[in-house]
């Protein structure tokens, strides 16, 4: 067996080992039934505690209030792009969303084909190098919600604050920062995030949403595509993703195991300042993408001096056990997704073979 190595791919993403040998360990017997968790009726006891133990472990691991229900959608964060809008841009309401960076722009690209929008805000004169400004966002006139990207995976950004937007309802895609740091949850009527990067595998999305938000599903709607219907059934009206639900379930236990996110955030902190801290020493070697205000502690990208280089770096790190490192094609360089699985050692590494490159090619 090839030995593990660091792996900096944005999604699907590394997992911890200890939840990869103990789904090995259940994969062909899970808990007694003599059947893998991909085999058990999704209608069984066994599997109805798998579901509902994840809504449990997340409401708990987040502080959601009672007042939110947690649900597991397919088709990904992405389709949520289409989802929020057919819900909630209904009765001559706009959806109203900030830009910034590439996936909040295909979200807001959805909802034009659904109805009414409005770009309350944007940062893409500036080539997406840090959030908007909590000044810039101007929304419309009878706005259904604000919808915002929490952290931008292909730009290297983040967002510190939230907006408040009173009564307007506040909606964010979290797939690349989700459970990585505490956060007011109450502040937003909807979050939701794809699995393949803080919570598990790819294949479904997992939705936290507030109980004014369900009732508000629009009735119109295919049964599959309103909330209510999820809502309602326990995620259970359909066959869900039965094995990315058990694995998020695992990866749930496990950052419950490593104290939670008081502990979680802080080790996120401590990964970003070691590479980040490689990128600033480095004498404009190493030009990181994102202003310092708006800097992401999942997601760091950064320049060389050309592309030959950049080619290089990542060629020779993939040597030495360090995946993953290309950046993606909008902003090109490297990229190391620092997710709550890499651990510490993984980010000292990539930091010490950032010098000696640096050393050899300057």
């Amino acid at each position: 067996m090839t030995e593990r190595v660091f792996n900096f791919n944005p999604g699907p993403a590394t997992l911890p080992l200890a939840i990869l040998e103990k789904a090995q360990k259940e994969m062909l017997n899970y808990n007694g039934t003599g059947m893998s968790v991909m085999e058990i009726s999704h209608r069984s006891k066994d599997f109805e505690a798998i579901i509902l133990g994840a809504e449990a472990l997340l409401k708990e691991l987040m502080a959601i209030p009672d007042n939110y229900r947690v649900l597991f959608i397919g088709m990904g964060a992405t389709g949520q792009f289409d989802m929020i809008p057919m819900n909630y841009i209904v009765d001559g309401k706009i959806g109203n969303y900030v830009i910034t960076g590439s996936f909040a722009n295909k979200a807001y690209k959805e909802a034009v084909k659904v109805g009414p929008t409005h770009i309350a805000a944007s940062t893409k004169d500036l080539n997406f190098t840090r959030v908007a400004n909590l000044d810039e966002i101007q929304m419309s006139e009878n706005p259904a919600y604000l919808h915002i990207t929490s952290n931008n995976t292909i730009f290297g950004t983040q967002w510190k604050e939230f907006p408040d937007t009173g009564d307007v309802p506040l909606i964010a895609d979290m797939s690349s920062d989700i459970l990585s740091r505490k956060i007011d949850v109450s502040k937003f009527a909807l979050i939701y995030a794809g699995a393949q990067k803080n919570l598990g595998p790819a294949g479904a999305a997992v939705v936290i949403i507030r109980d004014d938000m369900i009732e508000k599903s629009n009735q119109n709607l295919p049964t599959m595509l309103k909330y209510d219907t999820y809502a309602k059934n326990n995620s259970l009206y359909n066959t869900p993703a039965s094995f990315t639900i058990y694995m998020i379930k695992l990866m749930l236990e496990w950052v419950k195991e490593q104290g939670g996110l008081d502990v979680i955030e802080k080790r996120n902190e401590e990964k970003a300042k070691i590479v980040y801290d490689a990128v600033d020493a480095s004498n404009g070697f190493y030009k990181g993408h994102a202003e310092v205000g708006s800097r992401s502690l999942m997601n760091v990208t950064f320049r060389l001096p050309n592309e030959d280089l950049e080619k290089e770096f990542v060629a020779e790190a993939a040597k030495v056990g360090l995946a993953g490192l290309k950046g993606h094609r909008e902003v090109g360089g490297i990229r190391a997704s620092i997710y709550n699985a890499m651990p510490v050692e993984g980010c000292r590494k990539l930091a010490e073979f950032m010098k000696e490159f640096q050393a050899k090619k300057a």
